[in-house]
């Protein structure tokens, strides 16, 4: 790399993301790339990238060109790919907005779980449809010190287990992972979401995602804590014909999800571009060295 690199940084309730525009996938982001600029004290800090390529310039995305024109080649801080980031997309339509690429309205987003659909509304909030969730069977227990929980297990197109606290602080510091079990249920690991009631269809949670310790949001994870909330006071939308929505207060800000009656859920909330500039080739190569 011996020119500069353009970036942005945004983030959508404080899950913080680098993003680099590269329509034509021209820029190698190997994973210690990615991990160097991540890095909070000696790179830009984010919690992941948002590489932004044309569908038809990337190989995983080609066969989504037709129906969406961007795609989200997203890469966790550690400089691992990830299939899919909830407040990731947001902020990856909020550049694309930005950028001039698209305006207010609906728009369709290519990413390694398949086109999302997104709508920009007018206010500035950004709703993505995240899915269905799954809910395997079987009981899971959640422990933190002397502490045990039953939790819900919940599949957004990755495992979450949530479970139900009188208070957020039991949690503890979450810089580790908390003990799951039975492990079987989560063979390649879990997210975790602590869970309190803040009022009628209200929640709060915290969150230890697996691979990052504790984040200030986690989108999947508001979505499985929503799904797992109505399930436990007793609202399945496929049951009942109406859509239940929650909201969900998480350490960076507020998310609204809404799971309709067909199982698709939306997530809502705001997106934000906080600077631009351009990364110094010297300063990567050196990093890398």
């Amino acid at each position: 790399m011996s020119s500069p690199i353009a970036f942005l940084k945004g983030h959508g309730t404080e899950n913080d993301f680098v993003i680099v525009p590269d329509p034509e996938n021209a820029v190698d982001l190997s994973p210690a790339a990615v991990a160097a600029l991540c890095d909070r004290r000696a790179g830009i800090g984010g919690d992941g990238v948002l590489h932004v390529v044309r569908s038809a310039a990337h190989p995983e995305a080609r066969e989504m060109a037709a129906e969406a024109e961007w795609f989200m080649d997203y890469r966790n801080g550690d400089g691992s790919v990830a299939e899919m980031c909830g407040n990731g997309v947001r902020v990856f339509a909020r550049y694309l907005q930005h950028a001039g690429h698209v305006a207010e309205g609906d728009l369709a987003i290519a990413t390694r779980a398949g086109v999302k659909t997104v709508h920009i509304a007018k206010d500035g909030d950004i709703t993505v449809g995240m899915g269905r969730a799954r809910l395997p069977e079987g009981d899971v227990t959640v422990t933190v010190g002397e502490r045990s929980w039953p939790a819900r297990n919940v599949n957004m197109g990755n495992p979450h287990a949530v479970a139900f606290v009188d208070d957020l602080a039991h949690a503890g510091n979450l810089y580790a992972a908390p003990p799951v079990s039975p492990a079987s249920a989560y063979p390649d690991g879990v997210n975790v979401e602590f869970v309190v009631d803040r009022g009628p269809r209200h929640v709060a949670l915290r969150v230890h995602e697996r691979g990052s310790g504790e984040t200030r949001s986690c989108g999947t994870g508001a979505c499985a804590v929503a799904v797992a909330t109505a399930r436990r006071d007793g609202a399945d939308p496929a049951v009942t014909g109406t859509p239940a929505t929650y909201t969900v207060d998480v350490p960076g800000g507020r998310l609204v999800i809404t799971e309709r009656p067909d199982g698709e859920i939306e997530m809502t909330g705001p997106a934000v571009i906080v600077a631009e500039g351009e990364i110094d080739p010297e300063w990567l190569t050196h990093a890398l060295g």
